[in-house]
C-alpha cells in the first residue's frame, strides 16, 4: 500500500520537530494530526506566517500528544507500507524520530521514503498539477503529493516503467 505524506514541522538547523502530519492513503483513508508537544514559541516567521494559520483550533481532537499520533500512525500504516512525499528527507526523518533513534523505527516502517520530486525529474519534468489552495496544510499537501504521484505513475506507465 501506498501512502503520500507531508509533515510541517519546526526546525533550527539541529533539531526538526513535528508540527503536524496527513497522510493520504492509495486506498483513500486519510489521517492528520497535530501535535500538541510542539513548541510554537520556536516557529520561525516563514511557518508563523505559512503555516499556523493553517493549523485547526486547539479544541480540535487533530491536536494530540506524540506518543498517541506515533500509536494511530502504526495502526494506519499496516504492514509493509510505501511511503512517497515531496521533498521527504526532512519529513522522513521527522517522521522517524517520533520513534526516538533510528534502531527503535518499528520493524514495519520503511528505513527511507521514495521522492515524488526525483520522480518528477526522472519523468522529464512534466506539467503537474497546481495545488488548489491549503499549501502548508499537511493533510492538503498530502493529498496534493498523491494527486502528482498519480499523474507521473501514469506517465512511467505510458513509458513502460514501474513506480
Amino acid at each position: 500500500m501506498r501512502f503520500f505524506y507531508d509533515l510541517e514541522f519546526l526546525e533550527d538547523g539541529t533539531t526538526i520537530d513535528l508540527l503536524s502530519i496527513g497522510v493520504a492513503a492509495e486506498d483513500g483513508r486519510e489521517y492528520y494530526a497535530v501535535s500538541t508537544e510542539a513548541d510554537l514559541s520556536r516557529a520561525v516567521p516563514w511557518v508563523q506566517a505559512n503555516v499556523l494559520p493553517q493549523l485547526p483550533p486547539g479544541s480540535d481532537p487533530a491536536w494530540k500528544p506524540r506518543a498517541a499520533i506515533r500509536d494511530e500512525l502504526l495502526a494506519f500504516f499496516g504492514d509493509e507500507p510505501v511511503l512517497w512525499a515531496w521533498y521527504g528527507a526532512y519529513d522522513h526523518v521527522a517522521l522517524c524520530q517520533m520513534w526516538g533513534a533510528m534502531p527503535a523505527l518499528p520493524r514495519a516502517l520503511p528505513r527511507f521514503t521514495l521522492d515524488v520530486r526525483q520522480l518528477w525529474e526522472h519523468l522529464g519534468r512534466p506539467a503537474l498539477p497546481k495545488q488548489g489552495g491549503g499549501e502548508h496544510h499537511a493533510l492538503a499537501d498530502a493529498r496534493h503529493v498523491r494527486a502528482r504521484w498519480e499523474l507521473l505513475a501514469e506517465r512511467a506507465y505510458r513509458l513502460g516503467l514501474d513506480v
